[in-house]
């Protein structure tokens, strides 16, 4: 069995996942001198990972009902 979450609570954990990751990273790069290319690269790394977790369906994103959800009948 595979473990699954549900539309909202894969919206909620992407969203702290996002805000957590950019603070990081601000964080991280005003303290420390480090190239343009390797924030890119640092950056792709973290959405790589949620990525990741939607291919393997470990997160279910509704994207806050942003976008119209309704399957074809």
């Amino acid at each position: 069995m595979k473990f699954r979450l549900g539309p909202l609570a894969s919206d909620i954990l992407i969203f702290i996942y996002a805000t957590g990751s950019l603070y990081l990273r601000f964080k991280f790069e005003s303290q420390t001198p480090i190239s343009p290319l390797n924030s890119i690269v640092m950056g792709v790394c973290f959405v790589v990972v949620i990525w990741a977790l939607i291919k393997l369906k470990v997160l279910n994103p509704n994207w806050f009902g942003l976008f119209n959800s309704k399957k074809a009948q």
